[in-house]
């Protein structure tokens, strides 16, 4: 409800403003009211209404003293000068104090209700845009550790935008500059063990992953960050400093990884390999350390103890040098990317760019280079999908794929495979509504119907399904018609308008009741949504 002042030394005035402004239909209430420009100084800093109406000549402190005052005492309330003087020296005083409006008297009801009106709407287009403002900041403070983690899986995959550069760091990497970065390239050896674990515990076991790694990072190095890579595959980004002798920190690095093997071997029964690619002066070039972490472990050389899977890279290696343009890491990201969220042509154009790097800069692509390649492609399918709600192995015959995968000797035949298998993906009626994707959505809607007077959003739900929230808003709007928040705001305004038309409850106690604790918010969503006014159900 708004509030609303009157200021004049004619009492009469006061009385007959008190009459005449329709103050149900304006959702307001008259807060307090004075004689003197000084009385009403004091009265508007302490009650602080919405709106004040003053006059100029009055006794002790005119109207323009006092609105000078107020605005020195940061007062942002709106202000109408309503006086019997049409002073042009006064009007243009008062638009130097951001007056709303200057009207003289006498001044007809009509007018008084027009110049109300017309401040009211301002008050709530302003207050409907500092609503939005401290949602954004809400959902930005809430989206920040995602926004993060997206933002450093693409800075060690390589899949920053061209644009990026080192002088565009988000503030919280700021501190990147002035270190060198390298990367350990971590990957679960495909064993009896790993075969046996099944796909919907993989997501338990990133995660214990992820924290026996940080937790033995921590204890050596200050600056790191862990990020999941499609797969059976992650890295640990370590920043180290400036002047730290590369010796020193092979040693260190080479302890850390034997640690990493015994520690997840001890804790999760699972073998894993670790590679070490090269230290990096610029963060633009961690990318460059994170391929060479995986091609070490590809290439089998450089390996500091015999007993432990850890290898070094080193640009010397035999095959490191067909290999300098190739990325596998980045083509692997992208095209995750690119199927969860079902863009089947540009998952083509992926393919058709990374086989013609393949084909033009490898000496030879043997058919056992193109199988494997192939299986590790067909493992990121099924782990970039199971994200998103489907199980692979539900669409194709596991005996058919290794069937179809042994024919492959040429890269041409890699790529047809694979542009096949997208396209069943893509336009299958599963990837476009299966069961799982449906039982989810109707999940969320009963919630929505049960929880729609509590504090609720998108994110809410990504914990409980284990699905993206991009591809969540995707799904939901695909099987409804409508964003999550504006289905949420339907069925509140709904249940507002039963409410409203039982005629138990004011309008803000309904406000309250739906989700909403700013009444001018909920009452011009209430508008756009049925066309009325909420005291037009009230009266």
């Amino acid at each position: 409800m708004w509030r609303i002042a009157i200021i004049d030394d004619d009492r009469q005035v006061l009385q007959g403003m008190r009459c005449a402004i329709p103050w149900e239909e304006l959702n307001a209430e008259c807060v307090g009211e004075a004689l003197t420009g000084a009385d009403g100084l004091r009265m508007v800093m302490e009650v602080q209404p919405d709106i004040v109406i003053t006059d100029i000549y009055m006794p002790v402190m005119n109207g323009i003293d006092m609105i000078e005052r107020l605005r020195e005492n940061e007062f942002r309330g709106k202000i109408i000068i309503l006086s019997g003087y049409s002073d042009f020296e006064f009007a243009r005083q008062a638009l130097r104090f951001h007056v709303s409006d200057y009207v003289s008297k006498p001044i007809s009801l009509q007018t008084l209700n027009s110049v109300l009106s017309k401040v009211i709407h301002e008050l709530t287009e302003e207050e409907e845009q500092r609503m939005k403002q401290v949602d954004l900041a809400q959902k930005l403070s809430m989206y920040e550790p995602f926004v993060q983690k997206e933002w450093v899986q693409s800075a060690v995959a390589g899949t920053l935008s061209v644009n990026w550069n080192e002088a565009m760091l988000p503030p919280q990497f700021r501190d990147w500059h002035n270190k060198t970065h390298i990367v350990l390239g971590i990957e679960i050896v495909r064993d009896l063990r790993a075969s046996e674990v099944l796909l919907t515990d993989w997501n338990l076991f990133r995660f214990a992953v992820n924290n026996i790694v940080s937790e033995l990072a921590g204890e050596q190095f200050e600056g790191f960050e862990y990020t999941n890579l499609p797969s059976t595959r992650s890295a640990l980004l370590l920043h180290l400093d400036t002047d730290e002798e590369y010796s020193d920190s092979l040693e260190k690095l080479s302890k850390l990884s034997t640690r990493i093997i015994e520690s997840i071997r001890a804790h999760l029964k699972l073998t894993v390999r670790v590679g070490i690619g090269t230290i990096k002066s610029h963060w633009t070039d961690i990318p460059d350390s994170t391929e060479e972490a995986f091609r070490a472990m590809d290439l089998k050389e450089q390996r500091p103890n015999p007993i432990y899977d850890v290898f070094m890279y080193s640009s010397a290696v035999k095959g490191a040098k067909e290999l300098a343009r190739i990325r596998p890491v980045k083509f692997y990201s992208e095209l995750a990317g690119a199927i969860k969220v079902s863009q089947e042509v540009r998952a083509y154009e992926i393919i058709a760019a990374n086989l013609e790097v393949i084909e033009r800069d490898m000496e030879s692509t043997t058919p056992d280079y193109l199988q494997m390649l192939a299986g590790e492609l067909w493992g990121i399918f099924a782990y970039c999908l199971y994200e998103v709600g489907m199980v692979l192995d539900d669409m194709f015959s596991n005996e058919q794929v290794v069937m179809e995968m042994a024919g492959i000797t040429k890269t041409e035949h890699l790529a047809e495979w694979l542009k096949d298998k997208i396209s069943i993906i893509c336009t299958s009626r599963e990837f476009k509504g299966n069961s799982k994707h449906q039982q989810v959505v109707d999940s969320m809607i009963q919630y929505i119907h049960e929880h729609y007077m509590e504090d609720i959003n998108l994110i809410d739900f990504t914990s409980k399904v284990y699905i993206s929230r991009n591809y969540l808003a995707i799904i939901f709007k695909n099987a409804t018609g409508e964003t999550f928040n504006n289905y949420l705001t339907r069925v509140r305004i709904e249940k507002a308008k039963e409410l409203l038309l039982e005629r138990n409850m004011l309008v803000y106690e309904v406000a309250k009741r739906v989700g909403y604790k700013n009444v001018p918010y909920f009452s011009n969503l209430f508008k756009k949504y049925t066309g009325m006014n909420p005291t037009d159900l009230v009266k």
